[in-house]
């Protein structure tokens, strides 16, 4: 039976907490984070999981409140100008079993009153992933053309992230995917309304996102060595 996790309270949340973005406020309105956002994101993480397990058996959907898949919600301030102490958003990382918290590839949910995303690959990656990756789609072009072009995916996702002035060094800049090799992100991303969120259909939304990625996460799980 389909259910509703996230109600407009979530966003209102996030929307007072980015006017009054300090300790105090939070300190106070703990119980509403709590019972509006945390709450319903864990337990949307939790039913994801058998959802997710069908689409990869090794890739994790992780209930606990803490060191799962929710992220946290203090930010790190250590090496930001902006020391505002929360982040405005509430996100969840579904990554794989076998690859260190965050560094292989993840399905990716944000959600906060500015939008409302779904995102699938690699953002950031380090340089030997980079390196990996490359190095796939150069020794398998047909694969890596067939998973960005599937039909599913290219009606869902919009693929994102920074690019490479010019190509990589080491690189043919005349292969006919440079502009794939000139990626420093590999990822997808896709849109929500914030009416598809908070209706009983979003967990059958968000799963069927993350089914048409399949082919896409496919191959950059077994280009960084892991098993799909």
């Amino acid at each position: 039976m389909a259910r509703r996790y996230f109600t407009p309270r979530f966003f209102e949340f996030f929307e007072e907490l980015s006017r009054n973005n300090n300790r105090d406020w939070f300190a106070q309105n703990k119980p509403r984070y709590e019972r509006e956002v945390r709450e319903p994101m864990l337990a949307f993480i939790a039913d994801f999981g058998p959802r997710l397990r069908k689409i990869s058996a090794r890739y994790v959907a992780d209930p606990r409140p803490a060191a799962g898949s929710m992220m946290r919600i203090h930010r790190n301030l250590r090496f930001s100008r902006d020391k505002a102490p929360y982040h405005t958003n509430a996100a969840a990382a579904f990554g794989h079993r076998d690859g260190k918290r965050f560094d292989s590839p993840s399905f990716y949910l944000s959600l906060s009153p500015a939008e409302a995303f779904a995102g699938v690959g690699v953002w950031h990656p380090h340089a030997d992933m980079v390196a990996k990756i490359r190095d796939a789609i150069v020794a398998r072009p047909a694969k890596w053309k067939s998973a960005v072009n599937d039909r599913r995916f290219r009606a869902r996702f919009e693929m994102a992230g920074d690019m490479l002035s010019r190509p990589p060094k080491g690189y043919d800049a005349n292969h006919p995917l440079i502009e794939d090799l000139k990626r420093k992100d590999f990822i997808g991303g896709t849109q929500f309304t914030r009416n598809e969120v908070c209706s009983a259909e979003f967990m059958g939304l968000f799963s069927s996102a993350c089914a048409s990625a399949a082919p896409f996460m496919k191959f950059l799980t077994e280009a960084l060595g892991l098993k799909w």
